[in-house]
């Protein structure tokens, strides 16, 4: 892994992390649920080609069947009640969960193009959560110390607030991948087998427990979007793409 830059400067999101070339990023929309293992091993092929110049930068939009992932934080006393699979994901953090009702954003991009700076890529995909919500009357706010965009929940307490998106990155010669995991509407009862994101004090929460209710497509048109703000044009994927055997 990339070590991060080491810059005391303000990350200007929408000048460092637009592409060089202005090269469109190739945006992938998968219909059915997909396995992690095989997402896994897409996303390594990908990222590798990416590096070798023979593909585009890309995001992928897709659901997993539910499953737990462990991140190279976590801590085996986080993981409560093993329910359904758990998988070592390899990107920093600890324990999560994905499945249905929940948009994973798996992001592919070339740092050597978009200004080497692992923590304003992180910030970037931040701002694109929060202005993701804010499009839909949210307010998500970042967290020092705590990657990840949270909703605050007066509702629920004091100083009470859930999580709505976990951000978790990897970078393999200077190419991203991993992304985020937004939740739109999925059964958050899941999440109690495990302390997620290693955070036992707050909760979780999505577009639906807080009374927003909305179709993925609508909430793919908003991400893909706001994503072009922070990092730049898309362009729709036309060929259909080859699955690991």
């Amino acid at each position: 892994m990339e070590p991060l830059t080491d810059t005391n400067e303000t990350c200007r999101i929408g000048a460092k992390l637009h592409r060089d070339d202005a090269r469109p990023v190739e945006w992938r929309i998968f219909d059915a649920p997909l396995g992690y293992e095989e997402a896994l091993a897409m996303m390594d092929a990908r990222v590798a080609a990416i590096a070798a110049g023979t593909a585009p930068e890309a995001v992928w939009l897709l659901e997993h069947p539910p499953l737990y992932t462990a991140g190279t934080s976590a801590r085996p006393g986080d993981l409560l009640d093993p329910r359904f699979p758990v998988h070592a994901a390899g990107r920093g953090g600890q324990y999560t969960y994905h499945g249905p009702g929940q948009r994973v954003a798996y992001v592919m991009l070339d740092l050597t193009r978009r200004g080497r700076d692992i923590r304003c890529l992180v910030q970037g995909l931040e701002q694109w959560v929060i202005d993701t919500l804010a499009a839909h009357n949210i307010a998500g706010e970042r967290r020092e110390g705590r990657v990840g965009v949270w909703v605050r929940r007066p509702d629920k307490g004091p100083r009470r607030e859930d999580k709505i998106a976990a951000i978790g990155v990897r970078v393999r010669k200077w190419i991203t991948f991993h992304g985020i995991a937004l939740n739109v509407a999925p059964d958050l009862s899941h999440y109690d087998g495990i302390v997620p994101c290693g955070i036992a004090d707050q909760g979780v929460t999505s577009f639906e427990d807080l009374g927003v209710l909305l179709s993925m497509p609508e909430v793919d048109s908003v991400l893909r979007a706001r994503f072009e703000v922070v990092f730049g044009p898309t362009l729709a994927a036309r060929e259909p793409l080859a699955m690991p055997a």
